[in-house]
């Protein structure tokens, strides 16, 4: 877009009416997307890496302790403003180079859509013998799973969020019966927890950090854009509370996968770290089979819907309002799910812990720190909301031709190091400095941090050039969401 107000209605702050979420709401979203198979397996492969479960859940408990305060500083201006990421990002980024977080994470999300689709459509082959599991069946079974899903898109937020709400109980209960099913068949939690460690302390080390970074990047793409639900919030404690149990929801159902992958070196002889392989191994019939295949669907929906389709849908949105919906984006998302592959990323520790989730991580926490160093520290949480609709030259977040080459300066130079240590990952480059290599494990933190300082100092060093807007704006809107928002 190259000027003037942006008129669409799905991008515009919500309204009063429109801020229905409670708190109760908001712990059912972090309860779904917490019982997934990805939180289980990411957590599952630390065992099976080396770790022992006492470690391993050390580690997933602070990395989401780690993530908890970057997530409340990102849904505060949701719920005070309104606002989707999209348009958050104009502030600090202008309402052109705003497309380039928006994308990065909407590509982010488009993987994570494909992988969680992936890990659906095997789970439903296992209501199929064995002899089908083979060739097209999986493409055919793919592609459901993605259809299953778009049609659940098709009832919009209200639906994706009443979803979330209800199936938080029935997902707890199945977490629970999985836990009980390896208690009674490894012979009692001390069978269940009995695999030692298997790493030296330079070698845990060596694996600490960049599980450590896994860990956060897991869930650093749906914190980036936690706006798109804040938005909704009654008000700022209803976020705050609901999201606050976050360390607690993701460690009780770490303790879930890291308990039974243990027990799995009791029960079948060797670690299974794949809830979906694990399921395929347990007997009992097909009612049992149909039992445990729903409740892996369950928990992949209530994850994938929320987590990897509104974000980039309301991105696609804000990048062509004219032709893209909510509806249209999602089915984009879809499609180019696809083209991540992520049959090749799932189901191998290395490529989907420390390559996928790491090397993405290293790009999310540079967009963080740019962000909040410009919402809480330049501009105290004062935004000009009209402001943000207007991308043309007169707009007050306009910056340089719609761009603010601060924020793309900080990105280049914060991301920059980490790009060797991926290659370096991924088996295209040789030995590199172990400097590199352990920036490239705390991709995230290493970016988060020396974006907000680079972006802090260059702005009072370079000044805001194109920066115009109005403090008083905001007495049109009310902070304590009790006033009018954005006249009709």
């Amino acid at each position: 877009m190259t000027g003037g107000r942006a008129s669409w209605s799905e991008l515009r702050p919500t309204r009063a009416g429109q801020r229905t979420a409670t708190a109760v709401e908001f712990a059912g979203l972090w309860v779904g997307l917490a019982v997934g198979v990805p939180s289980y397996y990411i957590a599952g492969a630390l065992v099976e890496k080396g770790m022992a479960w006492y470690q391993a859940l050390g580690v997933v408990v602070l990395a989401k302790s780690l993530l908890l305060l970057p997530l409340l500083l990102l849904s505060h201006p949701g719920a005070r403003y309104g606002l989707p990421f999209p348009v958050l990002a104009r502030a600090s980024f202008g309402p052109l180079a705003a497309h380039l977080p928006s994308l990065l994470r909407a590509l982010v999300a488009a993987g994570w859509f494909g992988i969680e689709s992936w890990i659906g459509a095997e789970a439903l082959l296992l209501l199929l013998p064995s002899s089908y599991r083979v060739g097209v069946s999986y493409a055919v079974s793919f592609v459901l799973f993605i259809a299953i899903q778009l049609l659940l898109v098709l009832k919009g937020m209200r639906g994706i969020r009443a979803l979330e709400k209800y199936s938080a109980p029935v997902l707890i209960f199945l977490a629970v019966t999985l836990l009980i099913w390896a208690y009674v068949w490894a012979g009692g939690f001390g069978p269940m927890l009995s695999l030692p460690p298997r790493l030296s302390p330079g070698e845990f080390w060596a694996l600490f950090f960049p599980s450590l970074t896994a860990n956060v990047g897991s869930w650093a793409a749906v914190a980036l854009t936690i706006s798109d639900f804040t938005r909704f919030a009654r008000s700022q404690a209803d976020h705050i509370l609901g999201q606050l149990g976050l360390p607690l929801f993701m460690g009780s159902f770490a303790f879930v996968g890291l308990a039974v992958t243990s027990a799995t070196q009791t029960i079948f002889g060797r670690i299974i770290s794949d809830p979906v392989q694990l399921a395929a191994h347990i007997n009992g019939g097909p009612l049992v089979r149909l039992f445990v295949v729903s409740g892996l669907v369950l928990a992949i929906v209530t994850t994938n819907i929320p987590a990897n389709i509104v974000g980039p849908a309301n991105i696609l949105m804000g990048l062509s309002p004219k032709w893209f919906t909510f509806r249209r984006g999602a089915l984009v998302t879809a499609v180019l799910s696809v083209g991540f592959q992520p049959w090749r990323i799932y189901g191998n520790a290395d490529r989907f812990v420390y390559a996928w989730l790491v090397s993405y991580s290293a790009v999310m926490g540079p967009i963080a720190g740019i962000i909040l160093t410009d919402y809480f520290v330049l501009r105290r949480t004062v935004l000009d909301v009209e402001g943000l609709y207007e991308t043309g030259p007169g707009g007050p977040y306009y910056y340089y031709r719609g761009c603010n080459l601060v924020a793309l300066f900080t990105m280049v130079v914060t991301v920059g190091p980490t790009i060797p240590g991926f290659l370096h990952k991924v088996g295209v480059v040789g030995p590199i400095p172990e400097a590199l290599v352990f920036i490239y494990n705390v991709g995230w933190f290493f970016g988060f941090f020396s974006s907000a300082l680079v972006y802090a100092a260059l702005s009072y060093l370079c000044g805001r050039c194109g920066v115009g807007g109005k403090a008083e704006a905001t007495a049109t809107y009310s902070p304590t969401l009790t006033g009018p928002l954005l006249a009709e």
